[in-house]
């Protein structure tokens, strides 16, 4: 096999990586994400060797996810941790409203799911040579925008992801590990379905993101993903991929 990747999750910017991926005959395994949107990716693409879409909350479960990518695969050359999501079902939004079941499921959902993706890649790492992980944060961690984002568990869990790269980077550069993340804005995805058709947020967007003004594409995202994989001179970054919101100061 040629270059390896597992990739967690498998709609949105992971499929549209997943098909980047594919044209540069990357091997891939799919770990997280829903069933039905695995098995199409399998379908779709033969580099797509083999998923396992559990719940990547689960901790044994993500333990025995790479174990078996690393088994399929042969081996292992860069972890891309992508598997989040909104809070906004659990209660996330402004902190005086939240719940401290909120606030953990939030945190559960988006933080430790990349510490969980994060340890198992660096461990396999160190023992194999390096590699890279690369994982997702949001342009909401250090670009807020109270009006109509105001969800503070999901911000925080963000930030958490900043300091992720931060640390490990700088810890592991002597294992040849490099880590980086992107930071996207608004993305068509389904988890910005409901900004996408509330009119309000839709005309903000207009005016916060002008480069991507009817948001950002999975496909413009997911470039950054396949920068940060191919580009070996690159650790400890944020890439934001945000139309312009985060230099915005006029919104």
């Amino acid at each position: 096999m040629g270059t390896k990747v597992l990739i967690t999750g498998s709609r949105g910017i992971a499929a549209a990586l997943v098909a980047q991926l594919s044209l540069k005959s990357y091997s891939i395994y799919l770990v997280g994400g829903e069933e039905d949107d695995c098995k199409s990716l399998s379908a779709q693409f033969e580099q797509v060797v083999g998923y396992l879409a559990i719940d990547i909350r689960d901790e044994e479960l993500v333990k025995g996810a790479f174990d078996k990518a690393i088994q399929q695969l042969g081996g292992l050359d860069h972890v891309v941790s992508i598997v989040g999501g909104s809070g906004r079902s659990f209660g996330d939004g402004a902190i005086e409203d939240v719940t401290k079941s909120a606030w953990d499921q939030t945190l559960e959902l988006n933080l430790t799911t990349a510490f969980m993706t994060a340890r198992e890649a660096i461990k396999y790492f160190k023992d194999h040579g390096g590699g890279s992980l690369t994982l997702t944060s949001s342009v909401l961690a250090t670009s807020p925008s109270p009006e109509f984002f105001r969800t503070h568990a999901y911000a925080v869990a963000k930030g958490g992801i900043n300091t992720l790269v931060k640390t490990l980077s700088a810890a592991y550069m002597g294992n040849s590990i490099r880590v980086n993340a992107v930071a996207p804005s608004l993305v068509a995805t389904p988890m910005a379905a409901r900004a996408a058709q509330n009119p309000e947020i839709a005309a903000f967007t207009k005016r916060k993101q002008p480069f991507a003004p009817a948001q950002l594409s999975a496909d413009q995202v997911a470039a950054a993903y396949v920068y940060l994989i191919e580009n070996n001179g690159v650790t400890g970054q944020i890439i934001e991929i945000d139309g312009g919101w985060s230099v915005n100061s006029g919104v």
